[in-house]
């Protein structure tokens, strides 16, 4: 080679950089400002991502290319993925400076942190190459682990990020271990040669099940996947409310794209062996995540065991196996992210973690209520919003590759889920006020975000050829 890199690599490195560089800028400004003005470190945030934007577009024009020899692959699917990890991390940025005044940790690294878990973030949609993934992977759990932990002076907080960061470092190793076992087999880490090399041996070869075991159950924890689940709950509840919707989202929705680059790529010819396991997941977090939310009493596990429900109805698209299911997904993530994210900028404007926290909530602010019930119906999968038609799609898919018993569990857990979702609707207009509460914490970025959040979670259901055409382009070629 006659130089270590080209237009080509750049091109496709360039957002990283560019969040890197931001993320970097905003921890050296938060060295050198003093306190009163480290809150103005936000702007630095939303230029940053913008220019990301920017630079996500020009390769979306450009159309699909690898660079680094393909270590990295810039297609519909990592471009689908990338604007998803985006528009998450503006929304969480505006919702959270509020939030932070209120706790009164408005420190710069939060932002900086942001940055950062988007940045490995873009290697998880983009990387086809192990080391790129896994370097991009650990990149997004630190800034993870450390964000969770960040009321630094509430207990609970530094609890959860210490199960978080132990038990994530082991999910971390097994998922390694189960790449290592993929470098032996075929001698290289780059996907495309893997896939050709598990191509030719047999679908239940003892090294190929070991890899597919190993990297299941890495991959299965970070999406909050029964049975490895059991760091969600504890996590989302003790982390602070801005950081359980970044993590929520962002740090699931970027696990699967992981999944689906190594299951629908390097391993898609052993699918014989690994679907099994994947029906048992997706039945398990279905079955955990629902029945177990029925019994909390605060609101953030409630929304923790909704969000393993998710994942299971995720993995029922991956298992459907069609382009149909492909387009599920797509839709219900592209759902997801607007429907969660809302649903916590509610909690940060109740200032409260427990279900009775919002009694009498629609009479004292029903312009917060009410797109709370959009959400809440979308989350259980209702017309007309996003949630049912992310929902429709995967049982769709499910019907079309003869799935039958799956798509009735499904559908029985939709109606399950329509009790423990609608006890927060209960609460908010039928029940009295019952302890004083404080004034909702409202600000300029909160109401964007609601706006944004309601109008995508209720416009994708009343109108949904955009979106529908938004996600064919976005699958897996």
């Amino acid at each position: 080679m006659s130089h270590f890199y080209t237009d080509v690599d750049h091109f496709a490195l360039l957002p990283a950089i560019i969040l890197a560089l931001f993320g970097c800028a905003i921890f050296l400004f938060d060295a050198l400002l003093e306190a009163r003005t480290r809150r103005w470190q936000l702007c630095l945030v939303l230029p940053g991502l913008a220019i990301t934007g920017w630079q996500l577009w020009k390769q979306g024009q450009v159309g699909p290319f690898t660079a680094f020899h393909g270590a990295l692959t810039i297609d519909p699917f990592s471009l689908f993925f990338n604007w998803l990890f985006l528009l998450t991390a503006a929304l969480v940025a505006l919702i959270s400076y509020r939030y932070l005044e209120i706790e009164n940790e408005h420190q710069g690294e939060y932002y900086g942190l942001v940055l950062m878990a988007q940045a490995g973030a873009y290697f998880l949609a983009t990387g086809t190459e192990l080391i790129t993934l896994f370097i991009g992977l650990e990149t997004m759990s630190l800034s993870f682990y450390v964000l969770v932990g960040f009321l630094r002076e509430k207990r609970r907080s530094n609890e959860a990020a210490l199960k978080y960061l132990l038990l994530g470092a082991f999910s971390s190793g097994i998922l390694a271990y189960g790449f290592s076992i993929l470098y032996g087999i075929a001698g290289t880490t780059y996907l495309s040669d893997i896939a050709v090399a598990v191509a030719a041996r047999p679908a239940f070869d003892p090294l190929t099940l070991i890899a597919i075991l190993t990297i299941a159950t890495g991959v299965l924890f970070k999406i909050s996947a029964a049975p490895f689940h059991m760091w969600a709950p504890d996590t989302y509840e003790g982390a602070p409310t801005a950081v359980t919707a970044f993590l929520a989202v962002g740090s699931k929705i970027a696990s699967l794209a992981l999944l689906l680059r190594l299951f629908l790529g390097p391993l898609a010819s052993a699918r014989e062996a690994w679907e099994p396991l994947m029906v048992l997941a997706a039945v398990a977090s279905l079955t955990v995540g629902n029945l177990a939310a029925i019994t909390q009493t605060s609101a953030k596990r409630l929304l923790a065991y909704s969000s393993i429900a998710h994942a299971g109805y995720l993995l029922l698209g991956l298992i459907a196996g069609n382009s149909t299911g492909l387009q599920g997904i797509a839709i219900y993530t592209g759902a997801y992210v607007f429907m969660t994210i809302g649903a916590f900028l509610v909690l940060i404007a109740v200032h409260g973690d427990e279900i009775e926290d919002l009694n009498g909530f629609a009479r004292r602010h029903p312009a917060y209520a009410i797109p709370m019930v959009v959400f809440l119906l979308s989350l259980a999968g209702l017309p007309p919003t996003a949630g049912f038609l992310g929902k429709y799609y995967i049982f769709l898919a499910l019907i079309e590759s003869g799935r039958y018993t799956l798509a009735l569990v499904g559908a029985v857990y939709v109606a399950v889920s329509l009790f423990y979702y609608f006890r927060l609707v209960r609460s908010m207009f039928l029940l009295p006020t019952s302890l004083t509460v404080p004034p909702v914490p409202t600000s300029l970025g909160l109401r964007i975000a609601l706006g944004a959040t309601g109008f995508v979670t209720l416009g994708a259901g009343l109108y949904p050829e955009p979106f529908l055409q938004l996600a064919a382009r976005s699958l897996l070629k």
